[in-house]
């Protein structure tokens, strides 16, 4: 019997048979596990056989979480970490070598921005493209390429990558497809349908859901051959070769860099998944009619949501995914009243998080992109007035309600 999204989520751990009959998998605190035989525990260690020998790499309360990210990602496997930059970062540590080169939409969330200008001072080369057009991707790719990234919507602007023909064109040039799936989650979004070969989310956003645990996944979807790319190690191409990638990741990426996923978060991000497509609808309605409230405001002179007909993308958004997102961005025609605004939001939460359930605001050029410097910022596409809000699910007429007051 085929399950539907949420009750998939709902069932998935009680259908792995957890101890004691319990409805979610336990809180497994125990760093290291024992073996009444040498050979078993030889065998963890090598790959060889299933089991867990030291909690930095595997867990059974995160890999019960992991198993519910690869469901509702249908891909063939899932490594999570710490964060969503801690993800990023294995991957990058993981396969990519010095001389290697990277390709990035340059409409990026600012800490991923700085991760890769970080990567950029270990030998790895990075080139930063407007990925609306896979023009200027494939003119980008050169012969050391090996990787490209993109976010499905971008953060705070809501640029939407090319994300179908980009996927076209890493196939057939054999480049590694790295989309991050965060904004849109995988209940609006499935990245195996444009052929990522890992799709990225912080799970401490739309995916865990209330702001209360931080978290990051890399799922393999499984459409990628990694037998044909050199950066595989050999020692790890003892098993299945469609599990080799995410072998090396847990190894090289998560093992060796130490970016664990602690068992308490793991449990408070699972159960908060089950609740994630109920959210993501009442956000989305919220973000649509808030977008409409603001464009309609003589006091705005631009809003950036995906669901409106005067994005750039919106046929794009319309076409790739179930619905255009919670997430959007807004200009004040007079930037000095920026802050005055904000400070008059009574439900609207002045904060740095975003995909939580309650409404989150914060003036982007003056916080989390303030380091990047006003010329980085406008090749960004952000505005120095601009404002990014995460929409909650609060009562669409209390939430708008409080938006015209502010605004009054």
């Amino acid at each position: 019997m085929k399950k539907g999204f949420t009750t998939s989520l709902l069932h998935n751990d009680r259908l792995g048979k957890p101890e004691h009959g319990s409805l979610h998998k336990p809180i497994h605190t125990s760093i290291a596990y024992g073996y009444d035989k040498a050979e078993d525990l030889a065998a963890v260690f090598q790959s060889r056989k299933k089991g867990y020998a030291y909690s930095r790499q595997a867990n059974p309360t995160v890999g019960a979480l992991e198993d519910k990210v690869t469901l509702i990602e249908q891909g063939v496997g899932t490594v999570c970490f710490g964060t969503g930059m801690a993800a990023l970062a294995a991957v990058f540590l993981a396969f990519l070598r010095q001389g290697d080169h990277v390709i990035s939409s340059r409409f990026l969330f600012g800490n991923t921005a700085s991760q890769l200008n970080t990567l950029a001072q270990t030998g790895v080369t990075v080139t930063f493209v407007d990925a609306t057009s896979v023009a200027n991707v494939e003119a980008a790719i050169r012969p050391e390429t090996k990787l490209v990234l993109v976010e499905t919507i971008a953060n705070p602007a809501t640029q939407i990558a090319d994300l179908k023909r980009i996927g076209e064109l890493c196939h057939k040039r054999g480049l590694i497809y790295v989309v991050d799936n965060t904004l849109t989650s995988p209940y609006l979004f499935l990245t195996t349908t444009v052929q990522a070969t890992f799709s990225v989310n912080s799970l401490s956003k739309y995916f865990g859901g209330h702001g209360d645990a931080l978290g990051g996944s890399v799922t393999d979807t499984g459409l990628f051959d990694w037998s044909k790319f050199p950066n595989m190690y050999d020692i790890y191409k003892s098993t299945d070769p469609k599990q080799w990638a995410l072998l090396q990741l847990r190894k090289k990426g998560l093992r060796d860099f130490g970016g664990t996923l602690a068992p308490e978060a793991a449990h408070v991000l699972s159960v908060g998944s089950e609740t994630l497509a109920l959210r993501m609808d009442r956000a989305c309605h919220n973000a649509q009619k808030l977008a409409e409230l603001l464009a309609a405001n003589p006091k705005i002179s631009k809003v950036h949501y995906p669901g409106l007909p005067s994005h750039p993308q919106h046929a794009l958004a319309k076409e790739l995914f179930t619905k255009p997102g919670a997430l959007l961005s807004f200009e004040l025609k007079n930037a000095d009243d920026t802050f005055a605004v904000l400070n008059r939001l009574q439900l609207g939460i002045l904060s740095s998080n975003l995909g939580d359930s309650r409404t989150l605001l914060i003036p982007v050029a003056q916080t989390i992109f303030w380091e990047m410097g006003e010329q980085r910022r406008a090749e960004m596409g952000i505005a120095e007035s601009l404002v990014r809000v995460s929409v909650g699910i609060e009562d669409t007429e209390d939430l708008l309600g409080d938006f015209k007051q502010a605004l009054a």
